[in-house]
């Protein structure tokens, strides 16, 4: 996939395939066009593979049927530029799904978007560092609205099991452990990089555990300069010595996430890691459901870098989707009462945690306790790596500007490939921010 938004595919809890232009789905209340909605109801654009959110306005339907939500679920590579347009020409929709950060916070330095206060509903009960990526200013414009999905190594148990490796806690023991399964003929890390966005998670992790959240922070707040900071050029440095070490095999270049054939490579024990977002244990557990059953499936947080300045419990991934009200809307209340009761409430939550997904809510330990299918272990593990994190750094594409992104994945690729030194990539960046 090309594009800032074209990469978004990964964000959602289970990755759908890109459908035929536009999907427009009536819940319970006809279709429309853009901006349009029944005489007494609302709009509501999300994306077509989000099925929880689609129940959520059923079931407000069912309970206001004269004050209905008409929802068009469209392909995820149109929504972006049909939001873009829409919101342009005055016909935006009530309420819209995005992915917080920088897309979103255009939309509200331009006064798209309302601000969701705390005396319109309780913003408290979700995880603060992901309701921070909606939040500009120290205001609240979008509510989280389904499971985390921060980034995290996978490895399949018995290949390393085959060569005597364990889950490595270190780079170090990453590239020793890439040295080994080369050797066994396996390939190291499983890698998508014809989508360019899966490389930029090294691109995140390394430069978080080599610098510290902080040297991002500086760069989303507008300072280009921090591209050029030595701690870019070392987060570059460490992914091109993996490349140089093989540790994502020969072919790297040729896989598109899309195609499904990184997350084979895993799951038939052709690859010993893969480094990706939660959605992907569904993905794998479908089309490998013996070797979830089995349990040998793991993951692990990415390793440490030994005198780095990152803190090693920060994350980086995409803290959640989120559902924001158009400060243009007729009916605020009505958008509220949506918000506040049908969204994250406890029937989602359960419907999040039945299909493997840990929603952003705080004070899941007895829900938690009481699962008993072998996701047990994984919902766990995801909710434990966020509530001790002490960041949850949105994925780049999505925290910087739209007009940086393509520069972004662009500089991200070439650094692969070694088309550019890794100074090269933090000056390219500084330019092109």
């Amino acid at each position: 996939m090309t594009g800032k938004f074209a990469s978004r595919t990964r964000r959602m809890a289970a990755i759908a395939v890109a459908v035929a232009a536009t999907v427009t789905a009536a819940a319970c209340g006809g279709t429309a066009g853009p901006g349009e909605a029944a005489a007494s109801g609302l709009t509501m654009w999300a994306l077509s593979d989000q099925t929880t959110l689609k129940e959520s306005v059923e079931a407000y339907n069912a309970d206001h049927p004269d004050r209905k939500i008409t929802l068009q679920l469209f392909a995820n590579d149109d929504y972006k530029q049909k939001l873009r347009v829409a919101f342009g020409a005055g016909q935006g929709p009530d309420i819209f799904f995005s992915w917080g950060g920088g897309a979103l916070g255009d939309y509200v330095s331009s006064g798209k978007v309302a601000e969701i206060s705390a005396t319109d509903l309780d913003t408290r009960r979700f995880t603060p560092s992901v309701l921070k990526t909606a939040t500009f200013d120290g205001k609240v414009y979008g509510i989280p609205a389904n499971g985390l999905a921060p980034v995290v190594l996978y490895h399949n148990k018995k290949v390393l099991a085959d060569a005597g490796v364990q889950p490595p806690r270190t780079y170090d023991d990453l590239k020793a452990a890439v040295a080994t399964l080369k050797s066994k003929g396996v390939t190291p890390i499983s890698l998508a990089a014809n989508s360019k966005w899966p490389t930029l998670m090294w691109h995140e992790y390394l430069l978080d555990r080599t610098g510290g959240a902080q040297v991002f922070e500086r760069i989303g707040a507008g300072d280009g300069s921090g591209w050029t900071d030595p701690s870019v050029t070392k987060a570059n440095q460490l992914l091109q010595e993996l490349v140089d070490a093989g540790a994502f095999g020969d072919n790297a270049s040729s896989l598109s996430y899309d195609q499904g054939a990184a997350t084979a490579l895993l799951h038939t024990g052709k690859a010993g890691f893969e480094l990706m977002g939660t959605w992907e244990y569904a993905n794998i557990a479908k089309a490998a459901p013996d070797l979830v059953a089995q349990g040998n499936l793991g993951w692990t947080a990415f390793p440490t870098i030994p005198g780095g300045a990152g803190n090693p419990d920060a994350i980086v991934g995409n803290p959640s989707n989120y559902l924001s009200i158009s400060a243009a809307t007729k009916d605020r209340a009505a958008a509220l009462t949506y918000l506040k009761d049908y969204v994250l409430n406890d029937a989602q939550v359960d419907a999040y945690l039945a299909a493997g997904s840990v929603p952003p809510v705080n004070g899941l330990e007895a829900k938690l306790a009481a699962v008993t299918t072998p996701d047990k272990e994984w919902l766990q593990f995801v909710y434990d790596l966020v509530q001790k994190s002490p960041t949850f750094q949105l994925s780049w594409d999505q925290a910087l500007p739209s007009e940086q992104a393509d520069p972004l994945l662009t500089n991200v690729d070439e650094s692969f490939l070694k088309k550019i030194t890794p100074e090269q990539f933090g000056q390219n960046m500084s330019k092109a921010s």
